[in-house]
């Protein structure tokens, strides 16, 4: 008599060899991908201008604390666009039609899973380096939830305090794991405070693009509420911060110049060029010009911006 398992040809035993791997690597992909997702559209501003403030601000003293400070701020980022997006499927799919969301990549229930998975994570994660950096990760995860949950983002001055809540703590947990002490002198509580100040006066630069995303889930953004007064507001934001930064931290006329150049311009834009294109491409410029705005400290630790 023929054992059962002796009839089973050989070829699918091989055949399950070669794909089982490739179903491994394509569902790795697939929510490695959907993580990307997540998280793109805020690299450029979350991710790159907090990692250049902490590495000028802390100073970075290794490529070990600088490896660890952008991964702390990748994971924290992802809690935050996780929290963000878990409940603004109807909005993205009119500003942002390619997340996760409604792409149909995963669900509201899943990504609301996600996002308290993320907490936790995110919390271990932080307990690795002591508890005030734990402190630092449920301060944040407080923020998002009075953002989304108790909905400050409705309201155009709630939606900025979270702004200046988020960034600030990001900043502070980074700037403490790219130093050499998780004590912040005098500059970099300096330079979180002024941060802060930014974010409150500039950061609606971000709305303007999505107004009619806000305006049919109702919120009232600042460029919603008031969208002549809150382009002149950018305008002489950016004019004020450029001059007022650049002069602060003692940058040289050459490089103070430039700076004041790149605000005028992005203001302009923002107060004559009022469509969504242009809107677009005038917050990837605001970016930059914060990403700079982050980086100045770097002059009070190494005397870098004389020029």
């Amino acid at each position: 008599m023929i054992p059962i398992n002796s009839a089973r040809p050989r070829f699918l035993d091989l055949q399950v060899l070669i794909l089982a791997p490739l179903g491994a690597a394509n569902f790795f992909t697939y929510h490695a991908y959907t993580v990307f997702l997540f998280t793109v559209g805020d690299l450029k501003t979350i991710l790159l201008p907090l990692s250049f403030f902490a590495c000028a601000t802390a100073p970075v003293q290794s490529w070990q604390h600088l490896t660890q400070g952008v991964f702390w701020i990748l994971t924290h980022q992802l809690m935050c666009n996780v929290s963000n997006q878990a409940r603004s499927r109807a909005e993205d799919a009119i500003n942002k039609p390619w997340r996760p969301l409604p792409s149909g990549r995963i669900t509201e229930h899943q990504a609301l899973l996600l996002r308290y998975l993320l907490v936790i994570l995110c919390a271990c994660h932080s307990a690795l380096f002591g508890a005030d950096m734990v402190l630092t990760t449920f301060g944040l995860f407080f923020t998002t939830y009075l953002y989304d949950e108790v909905e400050m983002s409705s309201h155009w001055l709630g939606k900025n305090i979270c702004n200046i809540a988020g960034y600030t703590t990001i900043e502070i947990g980074a700037t403490k794991l790219m130093g050499i002490t998780r004590d912040l002198d005098h500059v970099s509580v300096t330079s979180i405070c002024l941060s802060g100040a930014v974010i409150l006066t500039t950061i609606q630069a971000q709305d303007f693009r999505d107004t009619d995303g806000d305006r049919a889930l109702g919120r009232i953004t600042f460029p919603i509420y008031a969208p002549g007064l809150s382009r002149a507001v950018t305008l002489a934001a950016l004019i004020c911060w450029s001059y007022g930064l650049s002069s602060f931290w003692g940058i040289g006329p050459a490089l103070r110049t430039a700076y004041l150049a790149l605000g005028m311009m992005v203001g302009f834009r923002y107060y004559f060029m009022r469509h969504v294109e242009a809107d677009r491409f005038s917050y990837v410029l605001y970016n930059v010009w914060l990403t700079f705005a982050h980086i100045m400290p770097a002059h009070a630790r190494f005397g870098v911006f004389s020029v």
